[in-house]
């Protein structure tokens, strides 16, 4: 009687082996599922980062044409006031006479 208990342990530890394997398994497929997935949010994110990176660096290249732009005006700006005050006291000058 021995040997049907022997053998009767021998597979309780083969199918317990064996779901063991098949869990193993299992864990590896979806560890991988998810390796996939987070290695295409990954790049989905890269890219983005990219992408705003560009955005910025036109973003800041307007900004500096802007403020060019702004400075030109201004100097042009003083410019014009000082001709314009450089006028008017000439026609002082010749209203007054």
């Amino acid at each position: 009687m021995a040997q049907p208990s022997k053998e009767l342990d021998e597979r309780d530890s083969l199918e317990s082996l064996e779901e063991r394997i098949n869990r193993a398994v299992e864990t590896v497929m979806s560890l991988r599922e998810e390796n996939a997935s987070l290695r295409q949010r990954l790049e989905q994110t890269l890219a983005e980062r990219d992408s705003a990176r560009q955005e910025a660096s036109k973003a800041l290249e307007a900004t500096q044409r802007s403020t060019q732009e702004l400075d030109d005006l201004r100097s042009e700006r003083r410019q014009v006031r000082s001709r314009i005050e450089k006028l008017l006291g000439q026609m002082d000058l010749l209203s007054n006479a």
